[in-house]
């Protein structure tokens, strides 16, 4: 029987076809997955460059092509395009086994052919050439073959190597550049060794093994082991991207295993969350002790889509069952539950603060929920001596010492008054169930502990973790951006009690997003100093994205029902283009300005739907929401002046200069997150006089 591989670049050709066309491709691919001699439906054509290069009819107007094995029952689907664009496709292209890399790699044969004679002419004019410092033997160490050598040898102009960039196999076009740059043989295999499944370079590789390059290049090309996954992997269309687990990030989720605790840093779109997925999948793969694995963030909806993808990851149902996936909340309330006697029913904030509101008449609510939250609970002080010594670093209002007593006195009210109605906050659940862990010796709640989006976790919530796995081999991964830090909690990482010297990395390439969109977000965050960082193992150094597409809109308006207007027409624009309605998201930083985009878009006949698992609708939220998501398009509105950054969200600076800058910050950090949700396009727009964190 035959394999099918699938190429990246045919998923997202895919997902763009009509439903027809997407109809006649599923039934040639099935019709080719079920036949005994592929060859039968595969059409060899005349004057190729690559002698395995076929083509399958799809129907009467496309067709797809497929590389076909000298030996061996391994196909791979390259592309699907109109018939005579697929000709023209493949007669040009060689597809080679890169000899000391060992991935796949495609070149334009005919174009470099069609090089060769112009850059002959201008290095026959020019004594100096752009590589004379690099030895013959260097390139081939670095993955360059023999059939590209004598065209980089005539090299002048860095301009020259630019116009070969589409038509070199990638791997070698960035050794090529890497070493244009400056950079030293060492540096150069130091970045290139970034994109390989294994670090280190194969120690043998056969030149017409596909099998054995395909699997090198997983970034690339996805086997197929049966219908239901190709199934799978074609839909939902503008899900397929994420199906790919670049090579950096199976290094990482796939590791021997880790001596203890290990961090994954990486900006938005570097694959942390996927990488998080696949590290479960493989644990679960591994253990079956009888102890369960956790899969776990902040909030609900962050889960429900990590349960969903972890579905759709783990074919095995009994390797699916090991691990569970809840919010650290949840977690909480069902330890503090197992107490005889004690089910924790938790307020809300608002109601939480409506309470606090009650207890002294010189301190405001909001103020006595802070200090209990942001100090008391976060650094688990018990008592008034604690307290009265307490540092109370990033809050938003100074406090003398001697007027700690009277609030310490008044939020042990609140607390009495939670007790006597029976109610709890969910910080305060996470603080007890920490405590009841620590003063148990039974076993431990689980065997291994996956967070995502670490960043945002309260240090209730980080000592209830460390609490529920014991110390030991992969005990606790996980992944987190600091840059993406959205909520108050400020978690010097010393403080976690989690040791992650020595194992840290870094992701630093974004998949997601386009460098256009990339280098505009980036942008929005401004200046962030290791100070602001918390001592968190992260920086924005190398971090860049593969993909390029187009720069960010940004419009003006003079009134919000002008912009409100303009949205919706954009998001109009977007679904006649052909993008899935659950692949566009529009977020705004506050609800008012949400909910009347969501009205206008149902006046408009376009339905949509709170930000989460997508029920094929757009999704219309606050920046908050989009937290953990991403989009096709993405429409970020209402990006004025004293809205972005909220007034209410922001200290004062003659209050707290430390809070001030932090509490700006973190408004940043908000809009980053919901531009970064963007994978193809971003609109960003504004009423009146612009937030200051837009780029100039």
């Amino acid at each position: 029987m035959p394999q099918l591989a699938i190429a990246k670049e045919f998923l997202s050709e895919y997902a763009k076809l009509e439903k027809p066309v997407q109809k006649a491709v599923q039934a040639a691919l099935a019709k080719f997955a079920q036949a005994t001699h592929a060859g039968l439906h595969l059409e060899k054509l005349n004057r190729a460059e690559d002698p395995r290069i076929r083509t399958i009819r799809v129907n009467q107007f496309y067709r797809g092509v497929v590389l076909a094995p000298a030996t061996g029952d391994l196909y791979c689907l390259l592309r699907v395009l109109p018939h005579d664009d697929a000709i023209a496709w493949a007669t040009t292209r060689l597809f080679t086994v890169n000899q000391v890399l060992g991935v796949l790699e495609m070149r334009d044969e005919t174009q470099l052919q069609n090089m060769t004679g112009p850059l002959r002419l201008a290095a026959e004019a020019t004594p100096a050439r752009l590589f004379d410092h690099v030895k013959d033997s260097e390139f081939r160490t670095l993955g360059i073959d023999d059939q590209v050598l004598p065209i980089v040898r005539l090299l002048t102009r860095e301009a020259h190597l630019d116009a070969l960039q589409h038509m070199l196999p990638s791997l070698q076009y960035d050794v090529l550049v890497a070493l244009a740059s400056g950079m030293t043989v060492e540096e150069t295999w130091g970045e290139v060794s970034k994109h390989l499944v294994n670090a280190a370079k194969p120690d043998r590789v056969e030149p017409d093994d596909l099998s054995a390059a395909i699997g090198r290049t997983p970034d690339q090309v996805a086997l197929v082991s049966g219908p239901e996954e190709l199934e799978k992997l074609l839909r939902p269309p503008f899900a397929l991207w994420r199906i790919f687990l670049h090579p950096m990030q199976r290094r990482i989720a796939y590791h021997d295993p880790y001596l203890g605790s290990v961090m994954i840093t990486g900006g938005a779109g570097t694959g942390k969350t996927v990488t998080a997925l696949h590290r479960a999948a493989h644990l679960a793969g591994l253990y079956d002790s009888g102890v369960p694995i956790l899969l776990t963030t902040y909030s609900r909806p962050l889960t429900a889509e990590l349960a969903r993808q972890l579905d759709q990851l783990v074919e095995n149902p009994e390797d699916r069952d090991r691990v569970e996936v809840i919010t650290t909340d949840q977690l909480a309330v069902r330890v503090v539950s197992d107490r005889p006697g004690i089910r924790p029913v938790v307020l809300t904030s608002r109601e939480l603060v409506s309470l606090a509101d009650t207890v002294h008449p010189d301190y405001a609510g909001e103020f006595l929920v802070d200090e209990w939250e942001q100090v008391l609970l976060a650094q688990d002080i018990t008592t008034l001596e604690a307290y009265l010594a307490a540092a109370r670093t990033g809050r938003g209002q100074g406090l003398p010492r001697s007027e700690r007593p009277s609030v310490w006195a008044a939020i042990e009210v609140l607390r009495t008054q939670l007790s006597d109605l029976g109610r709890w906050s969910f910080l305060q659940v996470a603080d007890e169930a920490a405590r009841i862990l620590q003063q148990e010796d039974g076993p431990a709640v689980y065997q291994h502990i996956i967070v995502d989006e670490a960043q945002d976790l309260h240090p209730a919530q980080w000592r209830l973790l460390r609490a529920a796995v014991r110390p030991a081999e992969d005990d606790l991964f996980l992944v987190a951006d600091p840059h993406q830090r959205i909520w108050q909690h400020r978690v010097p990482l010393k403080n976690t009690g989690i040791n992650i010297i020595g194992r840290t990395q870094r992701l630093t390439i974004s998949y997601r997003t386009t460098q256009e969109i990339l280098t505009w977000a980036v942008r929005v965050l401004g200046l962030v100093s290791e100070e602001d960082l918390d001592g968190w193992p992260d920086s924005r150094e190398g971090y860049e994205s593969p993909m390029h597409g187009r720069r960010p809109i940004v419009r003006r308006f003079a009134e919000w029902s002008e912009e409100r207007a303009a949205v919706v027409s954009q998001v109009r624009a977007w679904l006649a283009d052909g993008v899935e309605p659950g692949a566009i998201a529009v977020a705004a930083r506050v609800n008012a300005k949400s909910d009347e985009v969501a009205g206008a878009l149902r006046s408009a006949g376009i339905e949509p739907e709170p930000p989460g698992p997508s029920g094929g609708k757009v999704q219309v939220g606050t920046m908050h929401s989009m937290k953990g998501l991403e989009f096709q398009c993405v429409a970020v509105v209402g990006v004025q002046d004293k809205v972005v950054p909220h007034d209410r969200a922001i200290v004062p600076l003659d209050v707290d200069r430390a809070a001030h800058l932090e509490s700006v910050q973190r408004e940043r950090c908000v809009l980053y997150v919901a531009c970064t949700r963007a994978r193809d396009r971003l609109y960003v727009s504004y009423s009146g006089a612009p937030s200051p964190f837009l780029p100039r």
